[in-house]
């Protein structure tokens, strides 16, 4: 099954260290804004929810969850790729396979 999920980047962007500092070093406020979207039910009734607390994320569905990283020294110095990293190693960890494009975040659940 393929889940779109829709995301205001230009909204995330006013939260990037560089208009926002945070003194995190992997952009905890970033991670946060665009991890709003990500709080619906499936078509099958499945629960989909990703949070963040510290460094890590964590993606549930249904019953089944995943948790990433957000490491600066592998994947930085880019708070994106940091977020975008720890978010596809949530997915995988979860099930999942995941697609990023602009303004839409693409989810294949199994």
């Amino acid at each position: 099954m393929r889940v779109r999920i829709d995301i205001d980047e230009a909204q995330a962007d006013a939260h990037l260290p560089e208009a926002k500092p945070d003194g995190s070093g992997v952009g905890v406020n970033y991670a946060e804004q665009m991890l709003k979207a990500f709080k619906l039910t499936l078509p099958d009734g499945r629960k989909l929810h990703a949070r963040r607390k510290g460094l890590k994320i964590t993606l549930t569905i249904g019953d089944k969850s995943g948790e990433g990283i957000l490491r600066r020294l592998e994947h930085g110095p880019d708070v994106k790729n940091i977020f975008r990293k720890a978010l596809d190693e949530a997915a995988r960890n979860a099930g999942a396979s995941i697609e990023f494009q602009p303004n839409v975040i693409h989810l294949d659940i199994e």
